[in-house]
């Protein structure tokens, strides 16, 4: 992996913080974690998203394969 050098100011808690709990890994180590996670985040809200479509139509709305909330009955009940 190529990796880039980074200059920047953060606070010093936060920095203080999490030094302490990463057990005093390097400083790049603790970016590379933050940065992960945010992507993490991000994707996880892109999925969100994309389910908000099945909550604006109740479970029990047919269609021509029949409704969602019977489907989910008779799978539960297997």
């Amino acid at each position: 992996m190529r990796r880039v050098r980074v200059s920047t100011t953060v606070d010093a808690q936060l920095l203080s913080d999490a030094r302490r709990v990463s057990g005093d890994q390097p400083d790049s180590v603790l970016l590379d974690a933050a940065l992960r996670s945010l992507l993490e985040r991000q994707r996880a809200a892109e999925l969100d998203a994309q389910y908000d479509a099945y909550d604006e139509q109740p479970l029990d709305t047919p269609d021509e394969w029949g409704d969602l909330a019977s489907f989910r009955d008779a799978a539960a009940a297997s």
